[in-house]
This record gives structure tokens, sequence and C-alpha cells, in this order.
């Protein structure tokens, strides 16, 4: 959840699933968004399934979503103090 690209991904999951080609935003290439969620598979973050040939990726759980908006309100936080 450090990586900017990688916290955007889990907040674009965080209204439900979406398929890998939705995910694919300015300019990114799409085997750079996969190997981003196959970062966040493999820490349990997101849980995928296929449909024929298309990837689904959707949060893992509910705690998924509080650590993104914990996350979000931190920064905001910060923000806030630096102005």
């Amino acid at each position: 959840m450090g990586d900017p690209a990688r916290l955007l991904l889990l907040y674009q999951l965080k209204d439900g699933e979406r398929c890998v080609g939705e995910l694919v935003v300015d300019g990114n290439k799409l085997s750079t968004v996969s190997a981003r969620l196959q970062t966040l598979l493999n820490a349990n973050l997101v849980k995928r399934r296929r449909d024929a040939r298309h990837l689904y990726y959707r949060l893992a759980d509910q705690h998924v979503v509080q650590l993104i908006d914990n996350a979000l309100a931190h920064v905001d936080e910060e923000v806030k103090a630096s102005e």
C-alpha cells in the first residue's frame, strides 16, 4: 500500500469488482497494471476470478476498505497540517 499506483488500484476497487481493462488509466500499460494487481493479490489485499478471457478483481474484504480510508485520511491530515 506504500506505492501510490497500487493504492490507486485499491481505491478503484473500493466500489466493487472491476475487469483489469477498466483499471488501466493515465497511459499505464495493461502489463503494468496486471503486475501491480499480482502484487496486491500476493499480499492478500485483492481477490480475482476469471470469466472466460477476462480477469476481475475485487478487494479481499472490508478490512481493506478500512485500510484505504485510514491511509487517505492520514494523507489528508498531513496536507492540512502543512497548509
